[in-house]
């Protein structure tokens, strides 16, 4: 079997996250990725913890891909991108708008040479808007597009200062949405022979990923009732051995709240004057999560919680930190945690891949690749002599070095 993007060709001139996280994905999927690095490098190999020369933060979003640093500001380094965006099947690219255009490698130079080409642009604002140009971080468009209001709001009083998320949301799903663009053209070439542009905005994802967005747009007075389910008011619980749960969703919702009156076995809450409407739940919130925060307290067996609480058709959770889901059954069972190769004659492990499939096989991790660790492989592949190859190096058109100790040979 094969992996699903086997002998597809990816040139990937992406950076930090959004754009790694696309390409990555890709890769993940079969595709022959090469990452084009500037002689600068990843800001994300600059990222700690270290382990040797390599920035873990780097490792998960770059391993299995191919590297090639080389410095566009020669003619001759320009040449030897364009021939293999010639040969590529999909460019990906995070610069700013207009970024590559400075170096004849925008979409309508390289359709001119490679009709076919699938070339995906992301960027904060979009290519064509009039805040094409404003810097975007995933803080910055979190703060924009509401999400870190929906933050605040969730934690309210409990927070001392204003903040936002500790995720970058706004970088990997704009890079997930990234690879959806990426498959639907590519089933349209597969169709029609077309190629195309493709234009993903960081701040248009935010929205679209935000499910409480349509509600919320609307600014309609729900009476109290929490917008969408509001599984952002999802409660967190101590049972008596310390162990911490959530319930998912808010027993603000009526539906839900009778849902929580069942799983308890205290349908008298549902005559409870204080809790009969939406509104009046919220008002008294926390002598209904005293109730709740009572009965849990009564189970010593996590399981017998969670099983009354199936029956209810309400899902419980443990609050775990990530090195404690990584450690559990489920882990190792589905194969969620896998070895990369840490190039120092060890590995270190990192997030695997969250498909499987009954026809295809996925490829190894892989390794990491150093900066521009693959430039004679790659330059070999164009038909380009060693001896050429070392000229460019002395030159530094071509560059190599270990990130960690920050020299070039």
């Amino acid at each position: 079997m094969t992996a699903p993007l086997s002998g597809l060709r990816v040139l990937d001139f992406t950076r930090v996250l959004a754009g790694p996280h696309c390409t990555k994905a890709l890769r993940d999927l079969g595709a022959d990725v090469t990452k084009i690095e500037p002689p600068a490098g990843d800001l994300g190999r600059l990222a700690v913890p270290v382990v040797g020369d390599l920035a873990l933060y780097f490792v998960q979003q770059n391993a299995g891909k191919r590297n090639l640093s080389l410095d566009l500001n020669f003619a001759e380094a320009r040449e030897i991108v364009r021939e293999l965006a010639a040969k590529a099947d999909v460019i990906v690219e995070n610069f700013r708008p207009g970024t590559l255009k400075r170096f004849g490698l925008s979409y309508e130079d390289v359709r001119n040479y490679n009709p076919g080409i699938i070339y995906a642009s992301l960027s904060g604002y979009g290519q064509n808007t009039s805040w094409r140009n404003r810097p975007a971080f995933a803080p910055t468009v979190q703060a924009e597009t509401g999400l870190a209001a929906i933050v605040q709001e969730h934690f309210g009083a409990a927070l001392t200062e204003p903040r936002g998320d500790a995720c970058s949301h706004a970088d990997v799903y704009t890079g997930l949405q990234g690879v959806v663009a990426i498959l639907a053209a590519l089933n349209h070439r597969t169709r029609t022979g077309e190629g195309q542009h493709l234009d993903v905005s960081m701040a248009a994802t935010m929205l679209s990923v935000n499910e409480r967005a349509g509600a919320q747009i609307s600014a309609i007075d729900t009476d109290g009732e929490p917008i969408a389910l509001s599984a952002n008011e999802s409660h967190i619980f101590e049972l008596a051995d310390g162990t911490r749960v959530t319930i998912a969703m808010s027993p603000l919702f009526t539906p839900l709240f009778r849902r929580y009156c069942s799983m308890m076995r205290r349908n008298d809450l549902l005559r409870d004057p204080r809790f009969a409407t939406a509104k009046l739940r919220r008002e008294n919130l926390p002598s209904l999560l005293s109730e709740v925060l009572s009965w849990i307290k009564s189970f010593t067996d996590l399981d017998e919680l969670q099983a009354q609480a199936s029956e209810s058709g309400l899902a419980i959770g443990v609050l775990r930190s990530t090195e404690e889901f990584a450690a559990s059954d489920w882990v190792e069972e589905w194969g969620a945690v896998v070895d990369v190769d840490d190039r120092e004659g060890g590995t270190i492990k990192m997030p695997g891949n969250p498909w499987k499939f009954s026809r295809s096989r996925l490829p190894d991790p892989g390794f990491p690749a150093f900066q521009g660790e693959d430039n004679e492989a790659v330059l070999n592949e164009l038909g380009i002599s060693p001896d050429k190859i070392r000229e460019l190096h002395e030159r530094k058109i071509l560059l190599r070095r270990r990130i960690a100790s920050g020299d070039f040979d």
